[in-house]
């Protein structure tokens, strides 16, 4: 008997290292996107541009913090690298909120912003946990043009950061929205909202004298209807031809 404990405890101690080594990269069990304006894997999950696996996780894009990739160094998710997919433009001001989706929430340090490898913004948490919902107003200063940012979630308890990359060509006039106009309303230039149209992440629509970008996938929801939580973002109010 004495043979059979000494002879576990053995076969024990040689098992347990192969085991730490199969077991998985500490990651940060959250997991969150750009949904507004639509990141390129918000656009992916809406079925916008086809991206491969992205799609069916748009919030799973992780990776060791200080990268400056879309993908975050995942190559599962490589196409979000890629500049020459068609991804969808969006326009904005050179003052713009950015909104975070979080299907699970964790301790964050900080969210970093990016365009061209210079950072333009940066909003310190100090480790507390956000709400489902996070927004940014982030001022481009004189940056303009079309412009990849890059925005990051640094985690504060890991080594990991969620990664997304938003297109969008900037106006550079003042606003303080995802698009809005700054001044003066201007011509409203987008269709009219049907309740029975299907529309997909980025599309935009006049309603009500706003015109309103869907945030995902959506037909039937009234544009202001739902308020923040709504699946419509209000791009600011714009004049009836």
């Amino acid at each position: 008997m004495d043979m059979r404990r000494r002879l576990a405890a053995l076969t024990g101690v040689g098992i347990a290292p192969l085991i730490a080594i199969c077991l998985p990269a500490t990651t940060a069990g959250a997991h969150g996107y750009v949904s507004t304006p639509p990141s390129r894997q918000a656009q992916c999950a809406a079925g916008v541009v086809d991206c491969g696996p992205i799609k069916y996780e748009p919030q799973s894009v992780e990776g060791p913090k200080g990268l400056t990739s879309c993908s975050g160094g995942n190559a599962d998710y490589a196409e979000l690298d890629d500049d020459s997919k068609n991804w969808t433009v969006t326009p904005v001001d050179s003052s713009t909120t950015f909104t975070w989706t979080l299907l699970a929430r964790h301790a964050t340090s900080s969210w970093q912003y990016f365009v061209g490898g210079r950072q333009v913004a940066q909003f310190n948490d100090g480790g507390a946990q956000p709400g489902a919902t996070v927004t940014h107003q982030v001022n481009f200063g004189s940056i303009t043009g079309r412009q990849k940012v890059l925005a990051v979630w640094n985690i504060a308890d890991t080594a990991n950061a969620f990664y997304a990359c938003v297109d969008v060509n900037i106006s550079g006039n003042g606003g303080g929205g995802g698009g809005g106009n700054g001044g003066d309303p201007a011509a409203c230039t987008a269709p009219a909202w049907d309740a029975g149209t299907v529309y997909t992440g980025g599309e935009t629509v006049t309603r009500n004298g706003h015109t309103w970008r869907a945030k995902w996938w959506v037909t039937g929801d009234d544009p202001g209807a739902g308020g923040q939580w709504g699946a419509w973002a209000d791009l600011g109010p714009c004049t009836p031809a």
